[in-house]
């Protein structure tokens, strides 16, 4: 579930956390990445709670109705379509899911009214009465509502972002991402799975862990150097004015760049790019292309970059 795109980010977080601090060790730096990947995962379980927690105050609510001192017809007997609903049943049984949540001792525990206020929003939504009231419905119209709450409603809920804030300084940026992959994982269940049905992995393989591992520690002990080849090469510009976060940028994709041969230089710098699209100024983006593509021609030009593997042998 990790991506190389989360790592780098994550990484680039670590590096302005001890731009700003003198005493970070390498190994704290290492310590802290990891940590926080983690708890990337333990957001993505939060994630693929939400349908279950929207589930539980569905029947939160029924249960109020029934419990009236003059209940109506429609109170005694509910619509029970949302409670019934295959998908999140799914989500309810499956042992991994479970067995993370009370391992790691995470939940929505203290959030209900959150999601009470989510429930009454998504109840006057168009799509939701239209599921809840048409006269047949199978397993695609299940998944497709709890989509449709996912893909809608929680990228807009403020509540959500405050709460996360609450729980973890560390799920800042990652709400986009995570949620993403728990709609992956929704979209990928079938009605057939059986309570074992696995979730994705934290990692996809052992070579994500390391390429995290490499790149923080390359980044942080070769600062200085990469610190210099970025000082020669952007000689129209007064170096100590450089923007810290482009700064920062640059020193993690030279890591990159430099120390992994397996990695196509084109796709380093779009990685890059990317995230100064995301972190920084304006512009800097194009300053931080210019000043990369000069670095990177004079190191290949040194034979400092080398590419190995079918079709990175660079010309």
């Amino acid at each position: 579930m990790i991506s190389r795109r989360l790592i780098r980010t994550k990484i680039l977080q670590i590096l302005y956390a001890i731009s700003r601090k003198e005493d970070t060790s390498l190994a704290s730096a290492e310590k802290e990445l990891f940590f926080s990947l983690q708890k990337a995962y333990d957001l993505y379980h939060l994630m693929l709670l939400i349908p279950v927690e929207l589930s539980k105050v569905n029947e939160w609510k029924i249960e109020i109705a029934r419990q009236k001192l003059r209940p109506t017809y429609e109170d005694l007997h509910p619509n029970m379509r949302f409670i019934n609903n295959r998908l999140i049943d799914l989500l309810k049984r499956n042992k991994q899911l479970n067995r993370y949540v009370s391992e790691n001792k995470i939940g929505w525990g203290g959030y209900a009214e959150m999601f009470r206020s989510l429930f009454n929003t998504v109840q006057e939504r168009d799509y939701f009465q239209a599921y809840m009231t048409r006269e047949k419905i199978d397993f695609k119209d299940d998944v497709k509502v709890v989509t449709t709450i996912l893909e809608q409603e929680v990228p807009h809920w403020a509540d959500l972002e405050s709460a996360l804030e609450e729980m973890s300084i560390f799920w800042n940026d990652d709400i986009d991402f995570v949620l993403g992959m728990a709609l992956k994982t929704i979209k990928g269940m079938r009605e057939s799975d059986t309570p074992d049905k696995p979730l994705l992995p934290m990692y996809k393989t052992e070579e994500d862990i390391e390429f995290a591992k490499k790149l923080i520690r390359k980044a942080i002990l070769n600062r200085d150097e990469y610190y210099e080849l970025i000082r020669t090469h952007s000689q129209n510009w007064d170096f100590d004015r450089i923007a810290l976060m482009d700064l920062l940028i640059m020193q993690l994709a030279l890591a990159e760049i430099i120390e992994f041969q397996s990695i196509p230089v084109k796709v380093s710098l779009n990685e890059y790019i990317e995230l100064a699209k995301i972190y920084s100024t304006e512009n800097s983006n194009n300053f931080i292309n210019g000043v990369l593509d000069h670095v990177v021609k004079d190191l290949k030009a040194q034979n400092k970059i080398i590419k190995v593997g079918k079709g990175l042998i660079e010309t």
